[in-house]
Protein backbone atom coordinates (compact mmCIF):
# COMPACT_ATOMS: atom_id res chain seq x y z
CA UNK A 1 0.00 0.00 0.00
CA UNK A 2 1.11 3.48 -0.73
CA UNK A 3 2.08 6.07 1.84
CA UNK A 4 1.94 9.92 1.61
CA UNK A 5 5.30 11.16 1.05
CA UNK A 6 5.57 14.52 3.83
CA UNK A 7 7.42 16.73 2.04
CA UNK A 8 7.82 19.41 4.28
CA UNK A 9 6.36 21.56 7.01
CA UNK A 10 6.19 23.68 10.28
CA UNK A 11 3.54 26.29 12.07
CA UNK A 12 2.07 27.66 9.50
CA UNK A 13 1.75 24.70 6.63
CA UNK A 14 2.26 21.20 6.05
CA UNK A 15 3.03 20.04 2.36
CA UNK A 16 2.70 16.26 1.39
CA UNK A 17 3.56 14.44 -2.14
CA UNK A 18 0.65 12.08 -3.13
CA UNK A 19 2.73 11.05 -6.47
CA UNK A 20 1.47 10.47 -9.65
CA UNK A 21 -2.36 10.55 -10.20
CA UNK A 22 -1.86 7.51 -12.49
CA UNK A 23 -0.79 6.07 -8.80
CA UNK A 24 -3.75 6.85 -7.12
CA UNK A 25 -4.92 2.88 -7.44
CA UNK A 26 -1.78 1.99 -4.96
CA UNK A 27 -3.72 3.59 -2.20
CA UNK A 28 -5.99 2.04 -0.27
CA UNK A 29 -8.11 2.39 3.20
CA UNK A 30 -10.25 0.41 5.53
CA UNK A 31 -13.73 1.92 5.24
CA UNK A 32 -14.46 3.79 9.02
CA UNK A 33 -18.17 2.54 8.86
CA UNK A 34 -18.50 -0.36 6.87
CA UNK A 35 -15.31 -1.69 7.37
CA UNK A 36 -14.20 -2.57 3.77
CA UNK A 37 -11.41 -2.45 1.76
CA UNK A 38 -11.46 1.13 -0.53
CA UNK A 39 -8.75 1.34 -3.17
CA UNK A 40 -7.76 4.05 -5.33
CA UNK A 41 -8.64 6.34 -2.54
CA UNK A 42 -6.81 8.38 -0.30
CA UNK A 43 -7.91 11.48 2.40
CA UNK A 44 -5.59 14.18 2.81
CA UNK A 45 -6.89 16.12 6.34
CA UNK A 46 -4.59 14.14 8.54
CA UNK A 47 -1.83 14.17 6.37
CA UNK A 48 -2.00 17.67 5.90
CA UNK A 49 -3.42 18.68 9.41
CA UNK A 50 -6.50 20.54 7.83
CA UNK A 51 -8.58 22.50 10.33
CA UNK A 52 -11.81 23.26 7.70
CA UNK A 53 -11.72 20.77 4.62
CA UNK A 54 -11.38 17.16 3.76
CA UNK A 55 -9.65 16.37 0.30
CA UNK A 56 -9.50 13.48 -0.58
CA UNK A 57 -8.31 11.83 -4.49
CA UNK A 58 -9.87 8.90 -5.75
CA UNK A 59 -10.46 6.88 -8.79
CA UNK A 60 -13.09 4.46 -10.10
CA UNK A 61 -11.72 1.53 -12.99
CA UNK A 62 -13.52 2.19 -16.67
CA UNK A 63 -17.31 0.72 -16.85
CA UNK A 64 -17.68 0.52 -12.51
CA UNK A 65 -19.30 2.85 -10.06
CA UNK A 66 -19.09 3.33 -6.29
CA UNK A 67 -20.48 1.21 -4.80
CA UNK A 68 -23.41 3.25 -2.80
CA UNK A 69 -25.24 6.60 -2.45
CA UNK A 70 -24.53 8.81 0.68
CA UNK A 71 -25.71 12.02 2.09
CA UNK A 72 -23.81 14.22 4.84
CA UNK A 73 -25.38 14.90 8.44
CA UNK A 74 -23.22 18.91 8.18
CA UNK A 75 -21.07 18.85 5.21
CA UNK A 76 -21.02 19.71 2.13
CA UNK A 77 -18.51 17.63 -1.08
CA UNK A 78 -17.09 19.52 -4.20
CA UNK A 79 -16.66 17.02 -6.96
CA UNK A 80 -13.78 17.88 -9.71
CA UNK A 81 -13.32 15.35 -12.19
CA UNK A 82 -9.87 15.43 -13.23
CA UNK A 83 -10.02 12.43 -15.94
CA UNK A 84 -12.40 10.22 -17.25
CA UNK A 85 -16.49 10.61 -17.97
CA UNK A 86 -19.53 8.92 -16.81
CA UNK A 87 -22.71 10.07 -15.11
CA UNK A 88 -23.05 11.71 -11.53
CA UNK A 89 -26.45 11.39 -9.78
CA UNK A 90 -28.10 13.53 -6.79
CA UNK A 91 -31.70 12.39 -5.75
CA UNK A 92 -33.63 11.49 -8.68
CA UNK A 93 -31.27 14.41 -11.35
CA UNK A 94 -28.68 12.01 -13.03
CA UNK A 95 -26.36 13.85 -15.81
CA UNK A 96 -23.08 13.59 -17.59
CA UNK A 97 -19.65 14.60 -16.74
CA UNK A 98 -16.37 14.40 -18.01
CA UNK A 99 -13.05 15.81 -17.32
CA UNK A 100 -13.80 19.56 -16.03
CA UNK A 101 -16.86 18.80 -14.44
CA UNK A 102 -17.39 20.65 -11.08
CA UNK A 103 -20.72 19.29 -8.90
CA UNK A 104 -21.46 20.38 -5.35
CA UNK A 105 -23.69 18.72 -3.35
CA UNK A 106 -25.76 19.79 -0.39
CA UNK A 107 -25.30 17.58 2.86
CA UNK A 108 -28.41 16.01 2.44
CA UNK A 109 -28.28 15.37 -1.43
CA UNK A 110 -28.34 11.62 -2.38
CA UNK A 111 -25.61 11.26 -4.04
CA UNK A 112 -23.24 8.46 -6.31
CA UNK A 113 -20.68 8.45 -9.07
CA UNK A 114 -20.51 6.10 -12.37
CA UNK A 115 -17.69 6.01 -14.55
CA UNK A 116 -18.77 4.93 -18.15
CA UNK A 117 -15.70 5.05 -20.23
CA UNK A 118 -12.80 2.76 -20.96
CA UNK A 119 -10.41 4.32 -18.96
CA UNK A 120 -9.75 5.17 -15.13
CA UNK A 121 -11.80 8.14 -13.74
CA UNK A 122 -9.95 10.11 -11.56
CA UNK A 123 -11.61 13.09 -9.25
CA UNK A 124 -11.42 14.95 -6.05
CA UNK A 125 -13.66 15.86 -3.46
CA UNK A 126 -13.80 18.46 -1.01
CA UNK A 127 -15.59 18.67 2.12
CA UNK A 128 -16.24 21.04 4.05
CA UNK A 129 -19.03 22.61 6.52
CA UNK A 130 -21.85 23.87 4.75
CA UNK A 131 -22.73 27.64 5.27
CA UNK A 132 -19.02 27.74 7.02
CA UNK A 133 -17.07 29.88 4.33
CA UNK A 134 -17.42 34.06 5.93
CA UNK A 135 -14.89 35.64 3.54
CA UNK A 136 -14.73 34.20 0.15
CA UNK A 137 -13.28 37.41 -1.34
CA UNK A 138 -9.99 38.64 -2.63
CA UNK A 139 -10.52 41.17 0.30
CA UNK A 140 -9.24 39.00 3.04
CA UNK A 141 -5.92 38.47 1.56
CA UNK A 142 -2.91 41.05 1.99
CA UNK A 143 -0.15 41.70 0.00
CA UNK A 144 3.63 41.55 2.05
CA UNK A 145 7.00 42.12 1.19
CA UNK A 146 8.95 38.62 0.57
CA UNK A 147 11.82 38.01 -1.16
CA UNK A 148 11.23 34.26 -2.82
CA UNK A 149 13.68 31.65 -2.17
CA UNK A 150 13.40 29.97 -5.85
CA UNK A 151 14.96 33.42 -7.31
Amino acid sequence: MKQIENLSENEHYSAVNLGSLNELMDYNLIHPVNKRLIEGKVFLKDATKATGTEVSFNMLPPHTEQPYFHIHRKNEETYIILKGEGFFQVDEDCFQIKEGSVIRVAPQGKRGICNSSDETMIYMVIQSKEDSLEEYTTADGERIPVEPKWR
